[in-house]
């Protein structure tokens, strides 16, 4: 049985801090997300990633009274995941503002990839501190982990899917809509390359 790590307590601390901020920016993010969308198919996605979304936050919050951490602590890594969540928000609503629903429909899809690339970030590297460490602060978030994991999974790679298809044909080249990651219903990184290699021969919209 390999050795248990040796864990940096105020660095596991430092991450949760920055996880929960990331999952309160992601409801603003999915919020303004949800206004930019001309595609039904997506908006009925983001919808369902807002809701679950706010599951991830309660589940968070669950494991900071569980380990006896104050949500409102402020840390300069917190202020600056904070600062690029905000900074999404603000450039979505650039985007809605010029008035070209295409667009801005865009830059909401790459906004919502960035976040989520942060979040899916956040969540393994909690599932890695599970794997290394004992007693009550591995069953935690051993616990938070499997419940949130497959979310984030799907937040991440579909999203994807949805920016490169509606990318795709905004320029003109026949795409796969709903993307192949979401007709697949990828849940890791080799599948989401898979469906991308798969959607050469699925049936294209023009």
């Amino acid at each position: 049985m390999a050795r248990k790590a040796s864990i940096e307590q105020d660095q596991v601390n430092e991450l949760l801090y920055q996880a929960l901020e990331t999952e309160m920016g992601g409801i603003k993010i999915y919020e303004t997300a949800i206004g930019c969308a001309v595609n039904e198919d997506l908006r009925e996605e983001w919808q369902e990633y807002l809701s679950e979304t706010k599951t991830h936050r309660k589940v968070l919050l669950n494991v900071f009274e569980q380990l006896g951490l104050d949500p409102e602590t402020k840390t300069p890594g917190r202020e600056v995941v904070g600062h690029i969540g905000a900074s999404l928000v603000a450039a979505m609503d650039m985007a809605r503002k010029s008035g070209n629903p295409t667009a801005a429909e865009l830059v909401a899809t790459e906004c919502v990839v960035l976040a989520e690339t942060k979040d899916h970030h956040n969540w393994e590297l909690i599932g890695q501190i599970a794997k290394h460490t004992t007693g009550d602060l591995a069953k935690v978030l051993k616990q938070a982990h499997e419940a949130v994991e497959n979310d984030e999974d799907h937040h991440l790679y579909h999203t994807r899917g949805w920016s490169r298809e509606l990318w795709l044909q905004s320029l003109g080249i026949p795409a796969v809509l709903p993307p192949p990651e979401e007709v697949k219903q990828v849940e890791t990184a080799i599948g989401a390359a898979r469906a991308e290699k798969a959607r050469e021969s699925m049936p294209k919209k023009h």
